[in-house]
């Protein structure tokens, strides 16, 4: 799952606290196996309504959990992470990243100009003759 590493030195330090063994879950339900997906969805939209302005609880900014996962991917695009890179640590293929995120991407168009002008004119046909 693509995450900040400073979540993943969270997530590390609370499965060592709580002596986590491969196949424990990480977050467990009252009676210690799967957590509720009901559960899950109160959490989030408390935390939502906690940390977000009220136009941005009513719009669908992070809506759903899964929302993150889009939002990381279209963070690393527009840092200029190359796509075979996200793709490899989202495990998805690189034609996926255009097909959902082309639209997301910004930021990019000034540099992006930069460049085609750096590289020069046209040579004039008067010299070339």
């Amino acid at each position: 799952m693509p995450r900040h590493p400073s979540l993943t030195r969270i997530l590390r330090e609370h499965i060592k606290a709580e002596s986590l063994k491969p196949g424990d879950f990480l977050f467990q339900g009252e009676k210690g196996g799967m957590l509720a997906g009901s559960a899950i969805r109160r959490a989030w939209r408390t935390a939502r309504a906690e940390v977000l302005f009220p136009e941005e609880f009513a719009s669908p900014l992070g809506r759903q959990v899964y929302d993150l996962r889009h939002t990381c991917l279209t963070n690393w695009l527009n840092d200029r992470i190359p796509p075979a890179q996200v793709a490899e640590w989202a495990g998805n293929s690189v034609p996926v990243l255009p097909a959902i995120y082309a639209r997301c991407i910004s930021g990019q168009l000034g540099d992006l100009k930069q460049r085609i002008l750096a590289r020069g004119d046209l040579p004039d046909l008067a010299e070339t003759a």
